[in-house]
């Protein structure tokens, strides 16, 4: 037999639920966005002016439901929110631009834009936190994370929102890479898989705080390099070895590595062989 109060204690959250829609509603919004953007992401490709301004239009009216439909979004300008966005979409446009520029100079591997905008988690991450990170400043709550979270999810690549990030922004790999909440990078950053840009602390009485990096312009970190702190600043063109921890500020053009002290010994000299030739 269920424990009935096993029962109350779910039927009392199913009472407190706050109405959002779907993450995959919200995301999808992004998607097709992202894909009006740039059709070598989405395929659609549109006949004339006219059809391009009604798909906008569109967007903007899908935007205004899913604030209207999210009960967090109650007490929010929400005509203002979704008119000032699209306002700004022709700089996230450009931002965006640059950040595919970034990879395919960034990246060897890179064959060509469309390869970068098509297939590239990289930029598809960049994509829906640029987005998303326009919401968060106009003071939108609880959709912007969704964005970033659903991304993540896809990419194993996780930008917060509030992050300040500047253009042509390379992410190579980018598998495990965090960047937190306060975080500052500025133009022509490049990061690799497994960098972290996190706090000393995670107490919640420093919410309000600076509590992550600042990056400056042209800087490269290498993958698994861990740097914390909000007074932390990589100055500019820096270079991070990968697995390197920092918790304090590097002066401008440093290079900065972790020493290993890795050992190869020839097959002659291994104890198994030594065994097997006695």
């Amino acid at each position: 037999m269920i424990d009935q109060g096993f029962v109350e204690a779910l039927y009392k959250r199913q009472s407190c639920y706050e109405a959002v829609p779907g993450n995959d509603k919200i995301a999808g919004w992004a998607e097709e966005l992202i894909g009006l953007l740039f059709p070598e992401k989405g395929g659609n490709i549109f006949p004339d002016l006219q059809a391009i301004l009604a798909r906008l239009q569109a967007s903007q009216a899908t935007l205004t439901e899913l604030m209207t439909k999210t009960k967090a979004c109650s007490t929010c300008d929400i005509p203002r929110i979704s008119s000032d966005f699209f306002k700004g979409l022709p700089e996230i446009y450009a931002l965006l631009n640059s950040d595919v520029e970034a990879i395919e100079e960034g990246d060897p591997a890179a064959r060509s834009s469309f390869e970068v905008i098509r297939a590239y988690p990289g930029f598809f991450a960049i994509c829906f936190y640029r987005i998303a990170h326009l919401l968060h400043q106009l003071g939108m709550p609880l959709i912007p994370r969704i964005l970033t979270e659903y991304a993540h999810s896809k990419t194993g690549i996780d930008i917060h929102p509030g992050a300040i990030i500047g253009g042509y922004f390379c992410v190579d790999h980018g598998t495990g890479l965090v960047i937190g909440e306060t975080t500052e990078i500025g133009k022509h950053v490049k990061l690799y898989q497994g960098v972290t840009l996190g706090a000393l602390s995670v107490e919640k009485s420093f919410a309000n705080t600076k509590r992550h990096p600042t990056v400056e312009d042209h800087v490269i970190i290498y993958s698994g390099a861990t740097i914390l702190g909000g007074e932390t600043i990589i100055g500019s063109r820096t270079t991070i070895g990968g697995n390197v921890w920092l918790t304090r500020s590097v002066p401008a053009g440093s290079k900065v590595y972790y020493k290993s002290a890795a050992q190869v010994i020839p097959p002659q000299l291994r104890k198994e062989n030594l065994e097997l030739e006695g």
